[in-house]
């Protein structure tokens, strides 16, 4: 059988197609845990990087300045991280996007004491990559994974994010009373757990991440493409392709839209949710509670994404979250008045986002050639980064201009975009 052949990947190294399972075990213990750890040092100072921009510029017209450069760094290390995964593997582009998140937070440290906002702007751009590591790690949790358990796989790695996301702004507290005690400058004292946490990630990835899994994945495509040859020239019989020699474009197309609109769709109600609580007479206790559930909501719940994706396929899947994302912008649409309504819909809102975009990023995962396969997750990276960003920005102005209700409304039209590439993908195939 060709499952009991042996592969090399390394010197003294040898795989059986039990021991690639196993390093798909590892793999994904080991991503859970960094994403623990990223999770932990990005919330705590993306949480403090608008009030230090605010802070630096001296002006709070600059504080969301800082999530715009999160963001624009996540977009433009997606590329890089996707080619140098594909030249040296996961785990050193992984860890080199850490270690680049460390730096930016040194960097911002510096910034807070200098009062340079430029620098400010340059390190919390850096931290960005930080983001870029969080979205590669999910498509890293899946080079080993069967198709029968890639959105499994891929789900639990993006759950993880959940300890760091809700834990994280609370070290903003204790980030400040030990940047104290070790005399930095004020603001700047959270930015120490990034620095350590990112660092510990960086060699986590390095350690953990041996052998390197995208590497023994290919190695492994190789071996059970050759045994399939070798057994058709024994029997004569035509055996079937291990994997899709060539890209399933409609599906790369699908995946991508699903994901990037699903993904402006969030930032863009998300962001001016906290505004519009305010204008109306919210606290900021209900202002962070509801947020907290939106988060909650975004990862708490992809592992049951992940099984419906392997279990009733990825585009259903993709589906569902379209239908709760129009269920949540009609809760927000309807009922802005009510905060009740809002919670709810905010709610929805994560859950819709989650279903999305664990199974499009499944759908992507398949449809891509395997040897072109991390420049395509790059550039949906890239593309989900970039329409955040956009979606983000505009919330701004349609807000201003219809309001919170007329925010909702408008953004029903990027679900509806969707839906229909889902229908005529269907339809088509």
């Amino acid at each position: 059988m060709t499952t009991d052949r042996a592969l090399d990947t390394g010197p003294g190294l040898a795989l059986t197609a039990e021991s690639v399972a196993a390093v798909q075990r590892r793999t994904r213990g080991v991503l859970m845990v960094g994403q623990v750890l990223a999770g932990l040092g990005m919330g705590a100072t993306l949480s403090i990087g608008a009030v230090l921009a605010a802070d630096v510029s001296g002006s709070p017209a600059f504080s969301g300045m800082a999530a715009t450069a999160v963001t624009l760094g996540a977009a433009l290390a997606a590329i890089p991280l996707a080619r140098l995964a594909r030249r040296t593997g996961r785990a050193p582009a992984l860890a080199t996007g850490a270690l680049t998140a460390a730096t930016g937070a040194v960097i911002s440290m510096a910034a807070a004491g200098l009062q340079s906002f430029p620098l400010l702007l340059l390190g919390i751009l850096l931290i960005g990559s930080g983001t870029a590591v969080n979205l590669h790690s999910r498509f890293a949790a899946v080079d080993l994974a069967s198709a029968a358990t890639r959105g499994r796989d891929l789900s639990l790695v993006v759950w993880a994010t959940t300890v760091g996301a809700v834990s994280g702004p609370n070290l903003i507290g204790p980030g400040e009373t030990l940047g104290a005690y070790l005399g930095l400058p004020d603001l700047s004292g959270p930015f120490l757990f990034t620095v350590i946490a990112q660092s510990l990630a960086a060699v986590l990835y390095l350690v953990g991440l041996r052998p390197d899994p995208l590497r023994v994945a290919e190695a492994w495509r190789l071996e059970r493409a050759r045994a399939a040859r070798a057994e058709e020239d024994r029997s004569g019989v035509a055996a079937p392709t291990v994997e899709v020699a060539v890209d399933d474009r409609p599906g790369i197309r699908l995946a991508m839209l699903s994901i990037a609109l699903s993904h402006a769709t969030m930032v863009a109600v998300m962001a001016m949710t906290p505004v519009h609580l305010t204008a109306h007479g919210a606290s900021l206790v209900i202002v962070g509670f509801t947020i907290s559930l939106h988060i909650a909501g975004m990862y708490a719940l992809s592992p049951v994404f992940g099984v419906l994706a392997d279990r009733v396929g990825r585009r259903a899947t993709v589906l569902l979250g379209q239908g709760m994302l129009a269920a949540s912008l009609l809760m927000t649409g309807f009922g802005a008045e009510s905060e009740g309504w809002v919670v709810a819909g905010l709610i929805v809102l994560g859950l819709g986002w989650s279903a999305s975009t664990v199974a499009g990023s499944a759908l992507l995962t398949e449809s891509a050639a395997p040897d072109r396969r991390t420049i395509v997750q790059g550039r949906s990276d890239l593309v989900m980064s970039g329409s955040g960003a956009v979606g983000g920005a505009l919330a701004g102005v349609v807000l201003a201009l219809l309001g919170y209700s007329g925010l909702s409304f408008v953004a029903t039209a990027l679900v509806a975009t969707v839906i229909v590439a889902l229908a005529l993908t269907s339809r088509r195939a």
